[in-house]
């Protein structure tokens, strides 16, 4: 009970934002329709967000490599945010791969 008092409202809020992003997939009325929305939803928000990524990612590589430069950070941070840079970019193939199959659309910007 004390764990509930203490987070109604992060629990609230996230009952708030699946409502707003769920929309109009409670509106359908078989299973396959709900999921079929809810992967659309989960590969646009993924798109757009990755987006994003790549272009703090690309300012972090540059300040991070003047950084690693004159000897403030380690060569090993720079490298670590450019491998998950490039597996960001390759989460598509990634996912194809591990599924066997090329149903989840996820374009890949190795291509």
């Amino acid at each position: 009970m004390k764990f509930l008092k203490k987070n109604i409202w992060t629990i609230c809020s996230w009952a708030f934002v699946f409502a707003l992003v769920a929309g109009n997939a409670f509106a359908d009325t078989s299973a396959s329709d709900l999921m079929s929305t809810a992967q659309n939803k989960a590969r646009n928000v993924f798109t757009s967000v990755r987006t994003i990524t790549f272009i703090l990612g690309g300012f972090g590589l540059v300040g991070i490599a003047y950084q690693a430069i004159i000897g403030k950070v380690k060569w090993s941070w720079f490298a670590g945010l450019a491998v998950g840079l490039a597996l960001l970019a390759a989460a598509g193939a990634i996912v194809e791969y591990a599924t066997g199959d090329s149903g989840a659309q996820i374009e890949s910007t190795f291509q």
